[in-house]
């Protein structure tokens, strides 16, 4: 039986570096540490793991899978108290090398990953990024603090440990092609509530029925809903070839002629708007590193501009 509390998180260091480089003088390199320590360190871990831990070869060394998956539970083990080091002792943005975790819906991260990466970049020039849609263990991740900081729409249920901030308020309006024949002319319900429905699906929140099919009920239809999907591109495309509408924002639209925004039919006010909320751990709001993630971020979303429809009816 291998006896953990021995293990020295140095030989981990090591370890991780040599299944990764497969090679002694390339994980010195890595560490900034001598061959000859390296070296030391696997003769160590073969003595704690067996013998068969690396297998010598003309140019390097294999690994075993025991090794692989000892340095990939290391990882996971030596990333977060890194992390923790980093972002909360002589923090120093500019000199943060550890790794930053940011989740948000598909939808959010379509229309505004890559501006947020870039506000991000400038601040941890040196940080490595993981930008993230939205899934099943999001959720837990955070609570577990694996996932750094969030952003979903207002409403996402999310528990009280999630300190949450407003980011944007989003105006909607109904989507559709230029000289709609139905839309050019009327957005009555009575005229429209034909034509057919295309929804973004947002895990975690409207993954089964969207609100949109709830405002079609509460005006006495039923939304004919053609297509639901996690890609605006193929949602946008099905807008382009058909009659179809889309309840969203000029964000999707931005730079696409053939696409313009229609005034929303009689609709009440909870629809006219959606909201993005962006959210960390209580528990962290004292770390530096995640309240400098909440001013980049919600900086960041200061500075978006809705794209303007001219062409609304």
């Amino acid at each position: 039986m291998v006896e953990l509390d021995k293990i020295d998180l140095n030989l981990l260091k090591i370890l991780k570096a040599v299944v990764e480089t497969q090679n002694t003088h390339y994980a010195a390199s890595q560490l900034g540490i001598s061959q000859t320590t390296v070296s030391r360190g696997v003769t160590k871990l073969k003595e704690t793991f067996g013998e068969q831990l690396f297998v010598r070869k003309p140019h390097g060394v294999e690994p075993s899978e025991l090794a692989e998956k000892l340095a990939e539970a290391s990882s996971d083990m030596l990333t977060p108290i890194v992390k923790v080091l980093e972002s909360y002792h002589d923090f120093e943005p500019s000199k943060f090398t550890g790794e930053v975790k940011v989740a948000m819906s598909v939808f959010l991260l379509d229309q505004f990953g890559g501006g947020m990466f870039d506000a991000l970049k400038l601040v941890l020039p040196k940080a490595k990024f993981k930008m993230l849609y939205w899934q099943e263990n999001t959720l837990l991740d955070l609570l577990s603090g694996n996932v750094d900081y969030v952003l979903h729409f207002e409403e996402m249920p999310l528990p009280q440990e999630v300190y949450l901030h407003t980011l944007k308020d989003i105006k909607l309006s109904l989507i559709a092609r230029k000289n709609h024949p139905v839309l050019s002319y009327t957005n009555d319900w009575a005229e429209i509530n034909h034509l057919p429905v295309t929804r973004i699906i947002i895990d975690g929140l409207n993954s089964m029925r969207a609100p949109v099919e709830d405002l079609y009920r509460s005006k006495g239809y039923e939304a004919n809903v053609t297509l639901a999907t996690h890609s605006i591109p193929v949602l946008l495309d099905k807008l382009r070839k058909s009659d179809a509408v889309c309840f969203g924002s000029s964000f999707m639209i931005d730079d696409d002629p053939s696409l313009i925004c229609y005034s929303l039919p009689s609709t009440p006010e909870e629809f006219k708007t959606v909201r993005v909320n962006g959210g960390y751990l209580h528990s962290k709001r004292g770390f530096p590193l995640n309240k400098l993630l909440h001013q980049t971020i919600q900086d960041y979303f200061k500075d978006v501009v809705q794209p303007t429809c001219p062409s609304c009816h």
